[in-house]
């Protein structure tokens, strides 16, 4: 069963959420995670995400569990990969200053080759704004900052001088040099699923989108996007629409099933959550599933593993998913 879709940013994307690894310790945790990446690279997944928290988030795990910082810890993988985009899924607005943003980012793309992305999001966990000391305004204020940050960012990866002024950050003659090695820059991806705001912005202003859901889920937002790329005059082609999930599979649907379960009891996640998150089954399931969301418009998927250590399982993943689905068709 081969798939033929084209996509410009990512066919399937390994994503690192946790970095409680039973049986290692602090001192071992990096060479863990490189592990995990270089194995999740060799099996067939072209990019590699990590979430941007700065203690571990619900449903996820405990706020005591390790959380690790993304961009020092992407930047830090680069050496051990080759090909793989690298990204933050995604970096939250309000951490940090756009400018500084589009430098760090247009670092890790000269350090890494031309992989760099910038995923971003308008940010959402009060807590950690609260225990960190940064400021949560409201949504609407937040998305400003969002379309604010994502336009200065556009405009620095040209190099600059960059003079940009929005509702709440502005550059004014910016530089950024060295420039990034990535032609036109590294891509953004903005994430979130609001139909108002979010799929506005990255109608108007992003190379890719990350969203949630089953097919019909998909489907809908996919169908909003496309209403508001016509509304901005823009071709939806051009936006790459990518689903985070979780991925869990197994030889037996009964084996794949009892991982769910400890899946769902982990993250204490209700069954009707479960069932729009995660790709559960043994490999011709999974195959299924994962051909009923590209169907439903997607070019590419990014998976969490149930367990990031079983280098086994994420070179099977990948392997069951590039053998069946094709190696990326680079835009």
């Amino acid at each position: 069963m081969l798939y033929t879709g084209i996509m410009t940013l990512t066919r399937f994307g390994f994503n690192i959420p946790s970095f409680t690894y039973l049986g290692i310790d602090d001192a071992d945790l990096f060479n863990a995670v490189c592990a995990a990446a270089a194995t999740a690279e060799n099996s067939g997944f072209d990019s590699l995400w990590v979430m941007d928290h700065f203690h571990q988030i619900p449903p996820m795990g405990s706020d005591h569990e390790p959380m690790l910082e993304p961009y020092t810890l992407l930047a830090a993988l680069a050496p051990w990969t080759r090909t793989a985009r690298l990204g933050a899924l995604v970096t939250g607005v309000t951490y940090r200053n756009p400018a500084l943003l589009a430098k760090t980012v247009t670092t890790l793309d000269v350090v890494s080759g031309g992989r760099a992305v910038l995923g971003i999001g308008a940010a959402w966990f009060e807590a950690e704004h609260i225990a960190y000391g940064y400021d949560f305004p409201p949504v609407g204020e937040r998305m400003n900052r969002l379309e604010d940050a994502v336009r200065i960012c556009r405009a620095m990866f040209d190099g600059g001088p960059a003079t940009v002024s929005g509702p709440h950050h502005r550059v004014a003659g910016a530089l950024n040099r060295p420039r990034p090695i990535s032609d036109g820059g590294p891509p953004i991806l903005v994430g979130g699923g609001g139909e108002r705001r979010t799929l506005q912005i990255a109608a108007r202003h992003a190379d890719a989108c990350n969203i949630f859901g089953d097919p019909a889920g998909v489907r809908h937002k996919l169908d909003v996007l496309e209403a508001h790329c016509e509304k901005a005059g823009r071709d939806p082609a051009e936006i790459s629409k990518t689903r985070l999930g979780a991925l869990v599979m197994a030889d037996t649907t009964a084996d794949a099933a009892r991982l769910g379960a400890e899946m769902r009891q982990t993250r204490d996640m209700s069954m009707e959550k479960y069932q729009g998150y995660a790709l559960e089954g043994d490999r011709d399931s999974v195959c299924e599933q994962v051909a009923a969301l590209f169907d439903a418009g997607l070019d590419g998927m990014i998976f969490n593993m149930h367990d990031a250590t079983d280098l086994g399982a994420i070179a099977e993943a990948g392997t069951v998913l590039r053998d069946n689905f094709g190696d990326r068709v680079s835009g």
